[in-house]
């Protein structure tokens, strides 16, 4: 078997069936494989798709990387051959990722030639719901205390997210993006458009999300949707400054909400940032979900 650029397509928004298709019978871990994230992030990174023998091929590719997945589908190896054939023709350096637990014993058994590195700043944190709903016993104590201090100094309201309320949350993101300048940063620019992109196809995403109003106005956010029938992935958590400790009013709350629906919640990566990796880190996850790529660099 044999893949070439021809058997790849453009993400559109009509290729989310094929996404859920796969999904509801392989369903999957790491919040870099959903179809949103790959739809809304499209402009940065490019991402395609293949479906070849039943399995969904992703391929991404930015200024500085193209990289093909792991297939999601049947234990084919001759996908994964043809897969694994086409990134090492490439010439990149890490040319192929492994994002679902499965699929990393699998790899192993099929390519024991293949050199697999982790990459930590890229795992997921997934937490247990009722953890993060509940904050119970000493571990918790500190956060406990500092949404206490947010409640007395900021009271607030929660409102679901909805279209009658998307002008006010737009106007909440242009202040957001201001604060944080956006359009100075490659990144925050290209997580404005996804924001942004995510609001205008909320609906046919299937997103959920709420808004915590303190004084009467939006000053935290957060946009969510089912990962796999026991998981809600969280994608995007912002808060304006004005009221310390509103993430952790954001995070509880978005968990209130989903605590009778989901075992646990995934909230992405720390991406390697120190700050947002002690503040995932302290509310303790219950695992990662890691991710691997094929180093070819030796």
């Amino acid at each position: 078997m044999r893949l070439d650029d021809d058997d790849f397509h453009p993400l559109t928004l009509e290729d989310k069936k094929i996404f859920d298709d796969i999904y509801s019978r392989y369903p999957i871990e790491h919040s870099e494989n959903t179809f949103g994230t790959c739809y809304c992030w499209r402009d940065y990174g490019h991402y395609e798709i293949a479906v070849v023998e039943g399995c969904l091929i992703i391929r991404g590719s930015t200024d500085s990387y193209t990289s093909l997945r792991c297939p999601i589908g049947p234990k084919n190896p001759d996908v994964l051959n043809a897969v694994i054939d086409l990134a090492l023709s490439s010439g990149q350096q890490a040319p192929f990722l492994v994002l679902e637990p499965w699929q990393y014993q699998w790899v192993q058994e099929v390519r024991p030639d293949l050199r697999l590195k982790e990459d930590r700043d890229f795992f997921d944190y997934v937490y247990e719901t009722s953890d993060l709903a509940n904050l119970e016993g000493k571990q918790y104590l500190m956060i406990r205390k500092q949404l206490n201090k947010f409640r007395k100094k900021c009271p607030s309201t929660v409102e679901p997210i909805t279209e009658e309320n998307f002008d006010e949350v737009k106007e909440f993101l242009k202040r957001w993006c201001q604060w944080k300048e956006c359009d100075k940063y490659t990144i925050l620019k290209h997580e404005k458009e996804a924001l942004w992109e995510s609001l205008e196809v909320f609906d046919q995403l299937g997103y959920e999300g709420i808004a915590v109003k303190p004084h009467g106005e939006i000053g935290g956010i957060a946009i969510f949707e089912e990962l796999n029938p026991k998981t809600a992935v969280v994608h995007y958590e912002k808060g304006m400054p004005e009221c310390e400790g509103i993430y952790k009013e954001i995070n509880y709350q978005t968990a209130a909400m989903l605590k009778d629906r989901y075992q646990f919640i995934n909230r992405e990566s720390d991406m390697g940032l120190p700050g947002l990796k002690e503040a995932k880190e302290r509310y303790h996850p219950h695992h990662m979900a890691e991710l691997h790529y094929l180093d070819v660099s030796s």
